[in-house]
């Protein structure tokens, strides 16, 4: 893949260091054309027709019409096995041949929201969140022809645990539903007779399943809508090579995969839509060339031989001057450009364990020194990073106000000097060897430069830098890593999934730790308390995660800097073209071709 792969326990990991680049000097057309339609169905949702950021609220070129092939483009794939992806365009494919209890919308403006997919709803908790129960609907069956069964899914979710077997995937059921005191290895160790033996999921029937967590958890549904969570035929089943060849609950089914043509699907027989509210399944084939630089997907969408690019990643700064020629077929493509804020936070941490940013005013220094807009900048301009002062996306409603605030340089000097270091101090800067993050930690490097603060920018392999360069504290107090340049975002979109991992004292770890900072303050432990203490009333829920925000970022453990946008581009045949928020995307659970 062309990006440098960051930590996150989310698809961030295909994102770090990354540059959507588009020169700031390009600036597209932002004037919307818009005709709205109640359709079909009369739901009254906007319906576009193209026009800029037409699949941001609307659905770009809406078509019922059926037929054709659906031709996808994305840089790497990791693994086909649901249990086994952490990579967004792989989790969009997904989406065609993989079902789970509760889905993302694929309404538009709402794609980070969820629907009920092979449940009948969101799931219902009687405790607040430690016991999570779902009823499966009737009618849904595998490729095989076998129905569906809530063990199948009991299984699937087992599959997470045998980590000597299924690596690479997401971990969150392991967290949420192993026990401590006596782990379950997965299901190839399991000696229950039908390999089910994960107590904290309890199967009564076919159609009930039963989640019993370690502790409440209200984002539990968001982790029931990954594809780590789908279901698995037992007698399908070929452990570390299932990826070879899934089982398809969905629409499609997967005919072939080679590294020249591609990944083939094609229609599963089996698959009713009555059972289905998500998918519209309009191709009759769909193909995805993979292994291709940015470079290459937006030349094959320009040429009009791609409709969509599932990598995430929208449009690179090569592709600048095409764009602003105007370049592309009967539809110019100004008009196919959709921008999405993507939800990925550049920030800095401070790590609380390394002298002298263990003191909180040697914290302040470095914060009040940040000039963002020069960071902006280096990032390409606006239109490929908005400038942020929080810890909070701003795709979720409720955060803390945004200041935006200026660099200030006297601030700066008092606070180095309330800390003991008048003159400055020396430290260094730990960043993924990446062309963009380098230059960002460059310019970091020169503002704090001006304060007096000497700052050695070290380059670190990215493959390493967030498991164990920057994920093991030790590590990072050994190496005297006193400021770390790191890229956040969130498995699910919701204030906790963001938050809780990167200021958790608590969740801090020996290995893969995702708290960068090593924040471990009792004043934001006990909001993060309160915060999911308030999980049944949503408005104070959001509230007082934005607490959590606040106070986190007092703390000057994190300095955020910008927050990733990105440019989608659609094909010149893609029709129903709706922005997937979520995997930052055209969803293909939607999409249709001309």
């Amino acid at each position: 893949m062309d990006s440098t792969r960051s930590r996150g326990p989310a698809w961030a990991r295909g994102t770090g260091g990354r540059v959507v680049g588009i020169a700031a000097a390009v600036l597209l057309v932002v004037a919307v054309a818009v005709s709205c339609s109640s359709g079909d169905g009369d739901t009254g949702v906007p319906v576009q027709g193209g026009g800029p950021d037409a699949g941001l609220t609307g659905v770009r070129a809406p078509s019922d019409t059926a037929g054709g092939t659906l031709r996808v483009v994305t840089g790497e794939v990791d693994s086909l096995d649901p249990q086994r992806s952490y990579l967004p365009g792989v989790w969009n494919l997904m989406r065609l041949y993989t079902r789970t209890l509760v889905t993302f919308s694929t309404e538009p403006g709402r794609s980070d929201q969820l629907v009920a997919d092979l449940a009948t709803d969101l799931g219902t908790s009687p405790d607040g969140g430690t016991t999570w129960t779902f009823t499966l609907r009737e009618g849904a069956r595998f490729e095989t022809g076998r129905p569906i069964t809530s063990r199948d899914v009991k299984y699937g979710i087992e599959r997470s645990f045998a980590s000597d077997v299924v690596v690479g995937g997401p971990t969150q059921v392991v967290e949420l539903l192993d026990d401590p005191g006596n782990p379950y290895a997965g299901p190839y160790q399991d000696e229950a007779p039908d390999k089910l033996g994960l107590a904290a999921v309890e199967t009564p029937d076919d159609r009930t399943i039963t989640f019993r967590l370690r502790s409440p958890q209200p984002d539990f549904p968001y982790v029931m809508a990954l594809p780590s969570s789908s279901p698995v035929p037992i007698e399908n089943d070929t452990a570390g090579d299932y990826g070879r060849d899934p089982v398809s609950s969905g629409p499609y089914a997967i005919s072939s995969v080679d590294p020249v043509t591609g990944i083939v699907l094609d229609r599963n027989p089996q698959w009713d839509g009555a059972t289905d509210d998500v998918r519209t399944a309009l191709p009759d084939r769909v193909i995805v060339r993979t292994g291709l630089t940015g470079v290459e997907r937006d030349q094959a969408l320009l040429a009009g031989s791609a409709d969509v690019d599932v990598s995430g990643t929208g449009v690179q700064a090569a592709t600048t001057a095409r764009l602003a020629e105007g370049a592309g077929g009967e539809v110019p493509v100004t008009e196919r450009v959709d921008e999405v804020t993507s939800g990925v936070v550049r920030l800095l941490a401070l790590p609380t364990n390394v002298a002298p940013l263990d003191n909180p005013a040697c914290r302040a220094a470095v914060a009040a020194a940040i000039d963002r807009r020069a960071v902006q900048e280096r990032l390409g301009g606006a239109v490929n990073a908005v400038r942020t002062s929080q810890l909070w996306p701003r795709a979720l409603e409720g955060g803390p106000e945004e200041s935006d605030p200026e660099p200030d340089l006297a601030a700066a000097r008092e606070s180095l000097a309330t800390c003991g270091q008048p003159d400055g101090f020396r430290t260094v800067l730990a960043v993924p060897d990446a062309t963009t993050s380098v230059a960002v930690a460059d310019e970091i490097a020169g503002q704090l430069g001006e304060i007096g603060i000497q700052v050695e920018v070290r380059p670190l392999a990215a493959p390493s830098f967030y498991a164990t360069d920057v994920g093991n504290p030790d590590n990072v107090a050994a190496n005297g890593f006193g400021i770390v340049l790191a890229t956040w975002t969130a498995d699910v979109p919701t204030p906790g999934s963001f938050l809780e991992p990167l200021v958790d004292g608590r969740s801090i770890s020996p290995v893969g730790n995702t708290n960068f900072a090593r924040l471990a303050d009792p004043a934001v432990d006990g909001l993060i308390d309160a915060a999911r203490a308030a999980a049944g009333d949503p408005g104070a829920a959001r509230a007082a995660w934005s607490e959590v925000a606040t106070a986190a970022t007092a703390t000057g453990a994190y300095v955020p800097l910008t927050e990733t946008r990105v440019q989608l581009l659609a094909g010149q045949r893609l029709r129903n073209g709706v922005v997937m928020s979520a995997y930052t995307s055209y969803d293909l659970a939607t999409a249709g071709v001309r």
